[in-house]
Order: C-alpha cells, then structure tokens, then sequence
C-alpha cells in the first residue's frame, strides 16, 4: 500500500487533445503531483473521431477513431519516465446507462503492449453493468483533492468539459462513508459551442468567450431547454454529449453570437439548478475543465450565490485534474478499492471497476488486492 507513480491519461467529449499527467498516490490519498504533458489532436484527427461518435464497437467508423486515440495516447504518454501504472480512459463514443452500455475507444491492451507498462483501463463498464450511470467516476478523486488542499466544510467541483458535472463532497467524511459524495451531470456545458464555433468559425471552440460576449441570451429559450426532463431527474445522473442536441436545435438557429450567449446561460442555469439538488450549499465551487477559461462562462457562474474560482486557485492545475484522476483510479482499481458509489453513480453497490492489462510475459511489483476474472476484470462489489 505505498505511494506509487501513476500516470494518467484523458480524452474528453470537447475531443481537443490528450491529457496526460502523473501522480503519486497510495489510491486513497494524494502524496505529490508530478510532471504533465497535452498533446493536441489535428484537424484530420479530430474529424475521424466526430465521424464515430454515437457509434458502438463494429459500427464502420469505429476502428478508425480508436487508432487516432491509441496513436495520440501513444505519442504523449511514451514521453513520461519511471512510470509504474497507466490509467487510460479511452475516448467516449457512445453512453447509454439505460440500456447499462458505455463505449470508451481505444484498446488498453494494445497500450500496454506498447508502453511495456500495467495499464488500466474500461473503466466504466463494471458500473453500467451494474445499474450505475457509469459516469462521473472523477468523485474519490475529488474528495481526496479537498482534503489535500486542507478543505474542512462541504465543497463542490464542478467540471466544464464537453458535458457538465459536478461532485458535491464533504471532506470530514471518508469517501467510503455514507454522506460524503454526491456527484452527476449538470447539463450542456461546452460541446454545443464547439461545435457552433466550428460550424460557423471553423475554429474548435469560442477563444476568451468572444463569441459569446457578442451576443444576447434570449430567456425564453434558456427557459424552454431547462424544461428538459433530465433537470426533473434526482441524481446521480449522467449524460451523453449529445443529449440536448435536439432539444437545443431551436437555440443553434439563432444568429451565431446569440446562440453562444444563450447557451453561456444555459451552462449557468444547469449548475444552479444542480446546486439545488445538492444535500447543503456548498461553501464554494472551485472549477475545472476547458470550461473555467472562458470569461463568458465565468462571469455568468459568477452570478450564482456561492463564492466561484477556478481550481487554480487552491493550487489545482484545472488542464489536468481529469488526467489525474485516472492516474488515482488506476491505483485503486490495482488494491480493489472502489472507483464509484451508489452517491456518485447511482450503482447498486460500491464497485471497482476496470480491466488490468500487464505487457506479454512482463511480471511485475505492483501489489493489488483485488481478485480478477480470466478476462481481467475486477471481480469485485462492496
């Protein structure tokens, strides 16, 4: 159980780039943070991985964008030195916990190979399988980032990437205990932009809100979209990237300007509303993702009654805590420790879900508790 070096790795529905970043991490406490690197995806990238999305394994576009993922985690994560586990989430085509599947491309398997080190990786499968929402799985890490920047009241995170989502935790619990996360999607948060930016701009999203700041919200339609029957959901909630995307074609007909604007208040309406459903008002939200670098954005969630700051502020590095957390998940999927909740997902019991992939005829020291099938999966519920 002692600290190791874990780097992680995220490719997000805003589908920009690859994140990678190293912690180290015992799986339930943070010890330190390491180096990190991005690496961006090309035009040409990012339009064979738009061609999949919303398709599932054997759909025509699939194996095309899971070669773009594998070769751009490949590029980054090669670069970073006495690694000792990989946790990689894949990019997201395809969620539907209804139906209890996910898809996540890219093959773990193929990266071990590659890399010559244990990689983690399908996360969310476990927990879908389960009757869990299989999203957001960020939460332990969340808790353990409150409690390693001293935080003593309930706090909450909120994370601006393609889709919104927010973890409301209270750190003078363990993460294990009842009461001390709660987490689910907001709503719409910067996939609508970008994709208006790159329909109208041909730019991949809204540089320093310009766009936004140009135009007018227009109330009524703000007001018709939160009528959307996911905000009369109790979480724990999850979204796809494209949920709203009919319910927000009355929105994208405006002129460009104002439908950045309105859906600028419609980022800041959902994480309100979200606030209401949390079990207190969070001391404060600090923010992560894409998302907090947008004045736009910012100044309307500034509007809202609890103090706002990016995560910057409490010494947080906001481009990175995705990549991270799967570096932290990673540790606790190899010591069979939960990786989400019946507060954070919905599942019907704590469960530590993943697959661990180790190279051919590569032993190694890593220690792990947790019992595995044939297939390398985690066998495991609490």
């Amino acid at each position: 159980m002692e600290p190791i070096r874990a780097l992680g790795a995220m490719s997000g529905t805003s589908m920009d780039g690859v994140d990678a970043a190293v912690i180290v991490t015992d799986g339930k406490a943070i010890e330190a943070f390491g180096e990190s690197a991005y690496v961006e995806y090309s035009e040409a990238e990012r339009s064979v991985i738009r061609r999949a999305m919303g398709q599932w394994k054997g759909d025509k576009d699939v194996n095309a964008a899971a070669k773009v993922v594998e070769d751009a985690h490949i590029r980054v994560l090669d670069g970073f030195a006495d690694v000792q586990v990989v946790g990689f989430h894949g990019q997201t085509l395809a969620h539907d916990p209804a139906n209890r599947r996910t898809h996540q491309a890219g093959d773990g398997a193929a990266l071990a190979r590659t890399l010559r080190k244990p990689v983690v990786w399908d996360f969310r499968t476990a927990d879908v399988t389960l009757g869990g929402e299989g999203a957001p799985l960020a939460p332990a890490f969340h808790h353990a980032c409150a409690r390693w920047i001293g935080a003593t009241k309930p706090l909450a995170f909120l994370n601006l990437g393609g889709v919104g989502n927010l973890t409301w935790l209270d750190p003078a619990k363990v993460v294990e205990e009842d009461g001390a996360l709660l987490a689910f999607d907001t709503g719409p948060a910067n996939a609508p932009i970008n994709d208006l930016c790159m329909d109208w701009l041909g730019q991949p999203f809204d540089r320093d809100g310009e766009l936004a700041r140009e135009g007018e919200a227009d109330a009524r339609l703000v007001a018709d979209l939160m009528g959307h029957p996911y905000f009369f959901r109790m979480p724990p909630k999850s979204l796809d990237r494209d949920s709203f995307r009919q319910a927000g074609a009355t929105i994208n007909a405006l002129p460009p300007s104002h439908a950045a604007a309105t859906w600028v208040a419609v980022i800041a309406a959902s994480v309100d509303h979200a606030l209401s459903q949390c079990p207190t008002m969070p001391d404060r939200l600090l923010v992560t993702g894409g998302g907090r670098r947008n004045p736009a954005i910012m100044d309307a969630l500034a509007a809202l009654s609890l103090p706002v700051a990016p995560v910057e502020e409490v010494g947080l590095d906001g481009d990175m805590l995705e990549a991270q957390a799967f570096a932290f998940l990673a540790v606790r999927v190899l010591r069979g420790l939960p990786t989400s909740f019946p507060g954070t997902t919905g599942v019907r019991a704590r469960v530590g879900g993943g697959i661990v992939s180790r190279p051919e005829g590569q032993v190694d020291d890593l220690p792990t508790s947790a019992r595995h099938r044939p297939d390398g999966r985690i066998a495991k519920a609490r």
